[in-house]
């Protein structure tokens, strides 16, 4: 026998035998555990329930992975269903809520993924007291920054060799790599499962898209900009990247390019649809029951010149870029960007490889920048909401202490008074409504499950924002009805610090966003402690309430900058855990100084569009300097000349009044025993008291010796 045959034996027993101790393994070892439900622990060992609507709906959901999926090929034997829809939106339309109809988890950004003998949830921590609460005994939970991954539980499930299914349209192309190569290194196969599951068994019960739900024209007043001006724009862009056409999957790309609203989805005034730019054509996919003649006549539906916009039905573009792909040479696919996932799974394969340019959408960066009708849209937006919420919260003061209230409660109405406002359209995000211990969640959301009583002994959290015409608008305030200890006002100083220091901020243009972090979380990162959420993202102009580029938190290298015209959130936090939570954030604009550096770049600076009292029962003076009180003190005086206004000109005077006594003027100098007794000098004699006094007679004496001389001489 020769070395060679030898050497093929070799490595064949090395590979069996490699295989047969992974299989040992993989099966001695335990199933991944995930969160603790307590509820759930009385039943282990005892008979089945009777079977409800979800759990039919998850033995359905298993007899399609054995059946329709056999059309492609062997059956499946585990399926991965995300929470999103086709264009990756993490808030969804009713008739895309496929995780919650099979179940029954009401929250978002989660991913599920079924076995034939078992069921698990991957969701942020905010989510999980919702999950415990909503979701059936059959359902494990896990956390989505958590040691068990996806792939590691369906490796736990799932012997090797077999496939895993899920629906291209629903997954970011950079997540399907990640999830077939965690796959492949269990021993799994990914593939795709065009037909999506959950739609099969949803069947004649799926909800139908609103028949009212019609596009809306962006007016040029609020716009700024006409359509075909941002198209033209667009296409010389694209030329620059040597490309022919570019697929756009995100809805509020699309919003901003045709300038059009709509009511698709929840939070974000956008139409579900796809759009396609070429140098010669403009293709718009959308259900023709929405348009109307208005819609006809602003997009120039009735000519034939490259800008005028061909409306096809919403499922043709998957035969249209079968069909133009083979015209085009170079075709611009959407690539990641910080908030922007991509296109889809479904996308980016349907474009050949030698023919797809995947790039960064260069609408982003359109958007980013807004003209100056929407700067001006943006400060007025905040500005009504600014007095809407003075109105909430004065009319809540008032009748704090003969009501009882609730978080949910309160959450009704700050609402209320939201959408009361003039141009009001919708919430910009699901409003947070954080009392005591709750308050200590970062990312917490009320709902019925976890709704507690409010009291005046802890501090409430409102995180809120609203969708108006002119503008998109995102706040955070931390409010008590009662008196804060020492250390709640130490908390909430040092994270108002942070803010006041980042809003009068000026700095060369050349820095990034990620280096502006520390400026923010400075003072509370002296208290030896931190806040997990990112301090900022870009927001949108009647649009998405998080919108890239822009993104402030270190460890972040990417290579995006400020520029003039941009608006982002600036957020900060202190937690103590089980306790209370502090947050306050504000939307910034970007402004440019007109002033250089001795290298030409020019200087950048912020200003506050957000104009919501601070809460001055939790402000600790002894903590802040003269410089950051004067910061305070600017701010105060901006609300009471625009707010107050404002609230005159609504004839609400109790709002008034209440913002006028939360802005009052801070004195910036302390007094000589304030100082010291912040300096930790404890009480104070007579006598040093009276060393100023001592030390001027002193001074005025040599003085007057001094003159006495020269008058002799």
């Amino acid at each position: 026998m020769t070395t060679a045959k030898w050497n093929w034996i070799w490595i064949r027993i090395c590979r069996l035998a490699l295989s047969i101790l992974l299989v040992l393994s993989v099966a001695a070892a335990e199933a991944p555990v995930g969160y603790r439900r307590e509820i759930c622990e009385h039943r282990k060992g005892r008979p089945m329930q009777p079977t409800n609507m979800y759990r039919s709906r998850l033995l359905a959901m298993r007899e399609q992975m054995l059946i329709r999926a056999t059309l492609e090929g062997p059956e499946i034997y585990g399926y991965i269903l995300p929470s999103t829809d086709e264009h990756l939106n993490q808030e969804v339309a009713v008739r895309d809520q496929r995780l919650h109809y099979l179940s029954g988890f009401t929250g978002n950004r989660a991913v599920a993924a079924v076995t034939q003998g078992g069921a698990a949830i991957w969701l942020e921590k905010r989510f999980v007291q919702q999950a415990d609460g909503e979701l059936d005994c059959d359902w494990q939970i896990f956390l989505a920054d958590g040691n068990v991954s996806i792939a590691s539980w369906l490796g736990s499930q799932v012997r090797m060799n077999k496939r895993i299914g899920a629906d291209p349209q629903l997954v970011p192309h950079h997540l399907w790599l990640t999830w077939e190569r965690e796959l492949a290194e269990k021993f799994l196969k990914l593939i795709k499962i065009n037909s999506n599951l959950v739609d099969m068994i949803w069947g004649s019960e799926r909800p139908e898209t609103p028949k009212h739900h019609v596009i809306q024209v962006q007016a040029r007043d609020f716009a700024g900009e006409k359509w075909e001006d941002k198209v033209t724009e667009l296409r010389r862009r694209l030329a620059h990247l040597n490309c022919d056409a570019m697929i756009i999957t995100s809805l509020t790309e699309i919003a901003y390019l045709f300038n059009i609203r709509g009511t698709d989805i929840p939070y974000t005034p956008v139409v579900k649809s796809f759009a396609i730019v070429s140098q010669k054509d403009i293709f718009f996919y959308v259900d023709h029951g929405k348009i109307s003649l208005g819609i006809d006549l602003h997009l120039r539906t009735d000519c034939y010149n490259d800008l005028c916009v061909r409306i096809k039905e919403y499922k043709h573009i998957w035969s249209d870029i079968r069909t133009y792909v083979q015209i085009w040479r170079r075709v611009l696919v959407p690539a990641p960007c910080v908030q922007e996932p991509g296109a889809s799974e479904a996308i980016y394969s349907a474009v050949p490889d030698n023919v797809v340019v995947e790039h960064i959408s260069p609408i982003i960066f359109m958007r980013a920048q807004k003209n100056t009708e929407e700067q001006e849209g943006m400060r007025l937006a905040h500005i009504r909401d600014a007095a809407a919420i003075c109105e909430a919260m004065s009319n809540l003061e008032a009748r704090f202490d003969t009501e009882q209230w609730t978080e949910e409660k309160i959450k009704y109405e700050v609402e209320l008074w939201l959408l009361s406002q003039t141009h009001a359209k919708g919430l910009s995000l699901r409003t947070v409504i954080a009392y005591g211990e709750h308050s200590a969640l970062p990312y917490y959301i009320s709902n019925n499950l976890t709704d507690i009583e409010v009291s005046d002994q802890s501090l409430l959290v409102i995180e809120s924002g609203v969708q108006y015409l002119e503008g998109t608008t995102d706040m955070s305030r931390t409010f008590i009805f009662g008196e804060p200890t020492r250390d709640m006002k130490r908390a909430y100083t040092a994270v108002l610090a942070g803010i006041l220091h980042i809003s009068d901020l000026i700095f060369p243009a050349s820095v990034k966003p990620s280096g502006l972090d520390s400026v923010v979380r400075a003072k509370v990162w002296h208290e030896m402690t931190d806040y997990p959420q990112a301090t900022g993202h870009g927001i949108g102009a009647y649009g998405s309430v998080e919108e890239p580029p822009i993104s402030v938190a270190y460890g972040q290298n990417n290579s995006f900058h400020f520029k003039q015209g941009y608006f982002f959130s600036s957020e900060s936090g202190y937690y103590k855990r089980d306790d209370y939570g502090v947050r306050i954030k504000n939307v910034l604009e970007v402004l440019d100084t007109g002033k250089t550096t001795t290298s030409a770049e020019h200087f950048l600076a912020f200003q506050s569009v957000t104009l919501v009292p601070y809460e001055p029962k939790l402000i600790d003076g002894t903590m802040l300097s003269s410089d950051e009180k004067r910061m305070l003190n600017r701010y105060n005086a901006k609300i009471r000349k625009y707010i107050g206004a404002e609230l005159k000109r609504l004839g609400n005077m109790k709002a008034f009044y209440w913002m006028m006594n939360k802005t009052r003027h801070v004195r910036e100098y302390l007094t000589e025993d304030e100082y010291l007794a912040a300096m930790g000098g404890g009480c104070h004699s007579h006598h040093h008291a009276q060393l100023p006094l001592l030390a001027l007679t002193m001074v005025m004496m040599i003085l007057v010796a001094f003159i006495h001389s020269k008058w002799r001489l």
